[in-house]
């Protein structure tokens, strides 16, 4: 094996109580704060909600991820549907938009979200296609109007104001020039742990040159990478921030809008690409369906090992067998294994 490919979510780094838990405070400050319902320490999500969406495919975004979390919700909480988005200029005056239309409807300690059947909207979901169209699809576009999901963060994007701002805590404000608006904590990113030792790394880097192929917005990524000092251990970075650059060449110059980040192969290839071995006999390490897709569709131009990687909570027959289904050639749950296979 010449190169060796990590995602860096669940992989590289223990993200559960980070981005994972920054899912689930964005759905509980959204149906809160901005909707008005009431709701227990808890929440209305879980991990293994969060677990049960990624396995379908096509949420390798987080940001969409807690989009389709809210429909779901949403179409579950008693609210009735709304299609339809109104304009707005800024975050404050849809925040007050949609807690005067939500008032209408809900009364105090009304959210029913108790007797959740997820799985059954999962299944529907899949059978549609996956993804957020999925999503949207399974539940014809009904509740999308409470969900503002697009544009700037200081204008209309809702979803990703709320997520950025818990994330990135003190960093939000040196990174987009805002002030927070919903989350004024430590930014969950400072929970972040080592998954793969440096030990483990340096013995690899020995035998191999790595990449990294993210869905992570770069900024992030460095973030991570500049913190545990793993920037020296790999040849190249490819990021969320590469693919929508190259969705942007493409409709500039085609006028097709096109998706770049996994299950694409764009990412991966990019960092085969950078680092610039001749047909090179690859590895991919990923930790989701995603990831297994994506070396898959690599595999119809070169010779690559699609390696699923579990650990901590994530371990279990269901969470195995939908690795090997989306394409895993083998699934491992140490680290170190990875010196075994590609020796």
């Amino acid at each position: 094996m010449d190169l060796l490919i990590f995602d860096m979510d669940g992989v590289l780094i223990d993200v559960s109580k980070s981005y994972r838990e920054t899912i689930r405070q964005t759905v509980h400050i959204y149906l809160e704060t901005c909707l008005g319902f009431q709701m227990g320490k808890k929440g209305p999500t879980s991990e293994e909600d969060i677990t049960l969406f990624k396995s379908i495919g096509g949420f390798n975004n987080d940001w969409d991820l807690t989009s389709a979390l809210l429909l779901y919700l949403l179409s579950i909480s008693g609210l009735p549907p709304s299609k339809k988005k109104n304009r707005f200029s800024s975050i404050e005056e849809i925040v007050s938009y949609l807690r005067e239309k939500s008032s209408r409807f809900l009364q105090k300690n009304t959210i029913q979200l108790n007797g959740k059947q997820i799985t059954s909207f999962i299944k529907e979901v899949k059978a549609l296609g996956g993804r957020l169209k999925g999503v949207l699809r399974t539940s014809a576009g009904s509740w999308d109007g409470w969900v503002y999901r697009f544009g700037k963060l200081n204008k209309e994007n809702l979803v990703k104001r709320i997520f950025q701002e818990v994330y990135l805590g003190n960093q939000f404000t040196s990174h987009y020039h805002l002030p927070p608006l919903f989350y004024k904590k430590k930014g969950l990113y400072q929970r972040e742990k080592l998954l793969i030792t440096k030990e483990v790394l340096s013995s690899l880097r020995k035998k191999i040159q790595m990449g990294i192929a993210s869905g992570r917005p770069r900024f992030e990524a460095e973030l991570a990478l500049k913190r545990f000092c793993l920037l020296p251990y790999f040849n190249s970075v490819v990021t969320l921030d590469e693919c929508m650059e190259e969705e942007a060449r493409i409709f500039r110059s085609t006028g097709r809008q096109m998706r770049f980040s996994k299950p694409h192969p764009y990412s991966l290839l990019r960092v085969i690409q950078e680092i610039g071995i001749p047909n090179p006999q690859c590895g991919y390490v990923g930790d989701v369906v995603d990831d297994m897709l994506a070396a898959r569709a690599v595999k119809n131009k070169l010779q690559i090992v699609a390696i699923g990687f579990l650990s901590g909570k994530k371990k279990g027959k269901a969470v195995k067998e939908s690795l090997f289904r989306a394409g895993a050639d083998c699934v491992i749950e140490s680290p170190r294994d990875l010196l075994r296979i590609i020796d």
